[in-house]
């Protein structure tokens, strides 16, 4: 008999264990240096301890392919920092993106590359003051970021990328929060915390949809990327393109757009681990917004293609012995057994619940069989209480932590989406595996905010940190300069050339590519 608590294990994993205990592990740490800190400041020392952690930290990275001696020991500012944003008909959502990032970092520092768009997406960005070019065909997310990296020449002119989706507004305190995780010399990509725009106007579908997405990523950040990025056991398997900030010294040793992959930030952190270029740093308060989708056709195909992205990196990216590949042993084991077991349980419910609708069916010899089967290892409350009463703790735990009682509401309907994520995740296994696709894009349908919510970066930036900058009203459309393409950098001393991107060659694409990033 499988015991309820064994069940919840098997659907809560057992990565939400280990990497939930190391996350406690890493806040416990914190608190403790907070404490240290303040005992250093009241006998007037000036973190010693701490400088002699970075200087054993730089002399650790100094040893990793793509460590630069332009890395410096004074904290980056906004100053240092390039903002890229890949867009593809994006007219409807890039004004608020362009609105929220304007307001934090300097207006020549923004920089859109539009793949194509037949659109008003580069009219809106050139009055916003951003500097913008176009690719000549649709190469998909990851072609247009390598193509604007070489083009606009961030690697020689900045410090670190950050790789902004159109549809993505920045919280105020964003890089406050972000910039001092590269205060370790060892970590080389900053991921975002990702909180999903909601509101009023989304149908109840819509507001289904979306809430489910909040709730995976609330549960997901806080447990498991909160625990896999601690630096002293730092391996985590995606660095979500949302809103990402690389240093630029390592760009020319990460294959931005390999071909035959759907998507660019599985294969971008998978690089950063598989090749030892660095770590990968998290914060719960560098956090941005961003659309998901609030209809059930675009959902499963942005999933599927999340999907067959992660299964395609894994294929290119032969396992080595180290700790990021036993990570992702591990996720992906458990990824299929729980997904395998998760689409098991609506059928072990109807062979448990039959014989108490119609008693005479157990007298029939083949579902007799199955019954005594089943009814052996599985009883109703066992599925109760190790299914749907943790499913449902979960949800409390987000309605706690992210102050959403409405989430309540809608709490029944999560199992029902956990079964249609399981049956996306098993079914994209094989076109992950056997399947090439180009990395076109197709986003989702995007919604235009109301006016309440398009203010709100606006006045929340007014309040920011010192270092945001007056928001850039528009201007009119000026006819931008052109721009020619900047020469490649030479490697860091000492090292190999960095590995250069083969052009993307045009494949047959599984059904999946037609989704937002």
């Amino acid at each position: 008999m499988i015991p309820w608590w064994g069940l919840a294990v098997f659907i809560l994993g057992a990565n939400f264990a280990l990497w939930g205990s190391i996350g406690i592990c890493r806040l416990s740490g914190m608190l403790v240096e907070k404490v240290h800190a303040r005992r250093a400041a009241r006998a007037g020392l000036h973190g010693g301890a701490a400088l002699a952690d970075t200087a054993r930290s730089r002399r650790k990275a100094a040893r990793m392919p793509g460590w630069d001696r332009r890395r410096r020991a004074s904290p980056l500012t906004v100053r240092d920092v390039a903002v890229l944003i890949p867009a593809h008909n994006e007219s409807v959502v890039i004004e608020d993106t362009l609105q929220a990032i304007t307001a934090l970092v300097p207006q020549g520092h923004v920089h859109v590359v539009s793949d194509a768009s037949t659109d008003d997406t580069v009219e809106i960005a050139r009055r916003w003051g951003a500097k913008v070019i176009e690719t000549t065909s649709n190469v998909g997310k990851a072609g247009a970021l390598q193509e604007a990296i070489e083009r606009f020449g961030l690697i020689r002119r900045f410090q670190v990328v950050m790789m902004l989706d159109a549809d993505t507004r920045v919280e105020p305190n964003y890089f406050a929060a972000g910039l001092p995780m590269f205060n370790s010399p060892d970590v080389v990509a900053v991921a975002g915390c990702v909180r999903t725009a909601g509101g009023r106007h989304l149908s109840p579908i819509g507001r289904i949809l979306v809430a489910h997405r909040q709730r995976i990523y609330a549960i997901g950040q806080r447990v498991l990327k909160f625990g896999q990025t601690w630096l002293r056991t730092n391996a985590t398997h995606i660095v979500p393109g949302f809103a990402s900030m690389y240093r630029t010294d390592v760009l020319p040793y990460i294959d931005m757009n390999p071909p035959g992959l759907v998507i660019e930030d599985f294969n971008m952190t998978f690089e950063i681990y598989q090749k030892r270029l660095g770590k990968v740093g998290f914060t719960l308060s560098a956090v941005a917004v961003t659309q998901d989708p609030d209809n059930f056709r675009d959902y499963v195909r942005q999933t599927r293609r999340w999907a067959v992205g992660m299964w395609q990196t894994v294929r290119r990216h032969p396992p080595r012995a180290n700790l990021f590949t036993a990570m992702l042993t591990l996720l992906l084991m458990e990824l299929v057994i729980s997904s395998l077991l998760y689409l098991l349980l609506p059928l072990l419910l109807i062979v448990l619940v039959l014989p108490e609708m119609a008693g005479a069916i157990v007298h029939w010899a083949p579902f007799a069989e199955v019954h005594l089967a089943v009814a052996s290892h599985m009883k109703l409350d066992g599925m109760l209480f190790g299914v749907l009463v943790p499913d449902f703790a979960l949800t409390v735990a987000v309605t706690l932590l992210d102050r959403r009682p409405w989430l309540l509401l809608i709490a029944p309907f999560f199992p029902l989406l956990r079964l249609v994520d399981s049956a996306i995740g098993l079914t994209s296994i094989p076109f992950g595996w056997f399947s090439a696709s180009t990395g076109r894009w197709k986003s989702p349908a995007r919604r235009a905010l109301p006016d309440a919510e398009q203010a709100a970066p606006a006045v929340a930036a007014a309040a920011g940190p010192p270092t945001a900058v007056t928001p850039v009203k528009p201007a009119a459309v000026q006819p931008a300069p052109a721009l020619q393409p900047a020469p490649v950098m030479p490697s860091p001393p000492e090292q190999e050339p960095p590995v250069q991107a083969p052009a993307v060659r045009a494949r047959a694409e599984p059904g999946t590519t037609s989704s937002a990033s």
